[in-house]
């Protein structure tokens, strides 16, 4: 219940302000009449009705700011001299004195706290020499009663620091431990991922040696040919059981919307480079013959990322040409637009570049990224057109 008050408090502000001060202000109205018309018992001035409202108004208004106690306890102690002044006698909104005080305490420093508590002594001396016969005693039992709203304030002070600090410490305590779990998790992935490697390059090494001795045999001992064709055929059955068990513990996240959809390769190249938010145009020379769908995939990245590049760093109005050139002994991939070039700002947050290196370095290339001569930027990567030995 009290969770949700301080819920609903936080959300309205204001109003929850103004119910605070309301019964203040009740207290204030109901006893106008009574305050205005009775006769002053220490010879001070009466005020009437409106001037009465006038005092309370002032003095208790100011409660509502509570996000600036210096300037609320600074207004209501000016508006209580003017009252000593005037020689009004104390009223019901007085109360808003000490009020005042508990939040400067609560929600200043202890120097400013300091100082409230001394004008709030000051104005207890002033009471007593203004409207009654002061004697030491009085004014102890004043400062008594201000010292200890002070000192509640101090405490509340206190207390919420500690709350908060506990509070900060358990956010602390559950972020370390989600990260800790992260890591942990990350080192697992990383230790199958090695399993993997493992496992994958066992088999596929005697399927290629099996495969060798096949080639081998295949015109003179055709049944010793055919044994190592069966034992290619289960050693492979055996690795791709091994890969979809590890890798399925490598996924995160599994759910009934992960994406099935083939990758996109050579063929959704052109729609991709048309219907990009840069106005682009490709040229492809050379046939891509039996282009691998690893490789198909990195071209497609690469001429994606270095497309986005261009819209985010090219300015407005860019344009880009892509090349691909399947004719030379390396496939290559050029990038080029006609935005700014140099002079576009620096961004340290992307990973595209990085993206871009890693699939190239996976078939043994090499990519480089810059501004061109007199404007623009190029991006150009070159892929090895078959697997090395």
């Amino acid at each position: 219940m009290f969770g949700s008050v301080q819920a609903w408090s936080r959300r309205h502000e204001k109003l929850a302000a103004v119910l605070r001060v309301a019964p203040l202000g009740a207290l204030c109205l109901i006893t106008a009449v009574l305050y205005a018309g009775r006769e002053a018992p220490g010879g001070g001035v009466n005020p009437g009705v409106i001037s009465y409202v006038g005092f309370s108004a002032a003095l208790v208004v100011p409660l509502v700011w509570r996000d600036r106690p210096r300037l609320s306890f600074a207004i209501i102690a000016l508006a209580s001299f003017f009252q000593w002044v005037a020689d009004v006698d104390p009223m019901p909104a007085n109360m808003a004195v000490l009020i005042a005080l508990w939040g400067v305490a609560y929600r200043c420093s202890f120097h400013w706290a300091l100082a409230a508590l001394l004008v709030s002594e000051v104005g207890v001396l002033l009471v007593l020499v203004n409207w009654l016969v002061p004697t030491f005693g009085m004014f102890f039992s004043g400062s008594i009663l201000v010292v200890t709203i002070w000192l509640t304030g101090l405490y509340a002070r206190t207390r919420r620091h500690y709350l908060e600090g506990l509070e900060e410490r358990a956010e602390r305590a559950e972020r370390e431990r989600d990260q800790q779990a992260r890591m942990a998790a990350a080192a697992e992935r990383a230790r199958i991922a090695r399993e993997l490697h493992d496992v994958v390059a066992h088999n596929v090494s005697v399927m290629v040696v099996q495969a060798d001795g096949a080639g081998y045999a295949l015109d003179h001992d055709p049944e010793q040919a055919r044994l190592a064709v069966t034992t290619i055929s289960r050693t492979g059955r055996a690795a791709l059981a091994e890969m979809r068990k590890l890798v399925g513990v490598l996924r995160e996240n599994e759910s009934a919307a992960t994406d099935y959809t083939p990758q996109p390769g050579l063929d959704g190249l052109e729609k991709m480079v048309r219907e990009s938010a840069v106005p682009a145009r490709l040229r492809i020379g050379g046939s891509p013959a039996d282009l691998p769908e690893g490789r198909q995939l990195a071209v497609y990245r690469i001429v994606q990322e270095a497309l986005t590049n261009a819209l985010k760093h090219g300015g407005p109005g860019v344009r880009a040409d892509v090349e691909i050139d399947f004719t030379g002994p390396d496939l290559l991939i050029r990038v080029t637009d006609d935005g700014r070039g140099a002079a576009a700002p620096t961004s340290h947050d992307g990973h595209g570049l990085i993206g871009m290196r890693e699939r190239v370095g996976m078939y043994g290339g090499a990519v480089s990224a810059g501004p061109l001569q007199g404007g623009g930027f190029e991006v150009l990567a070159r892929l090895p057109m078959a697997e090395a030995a």
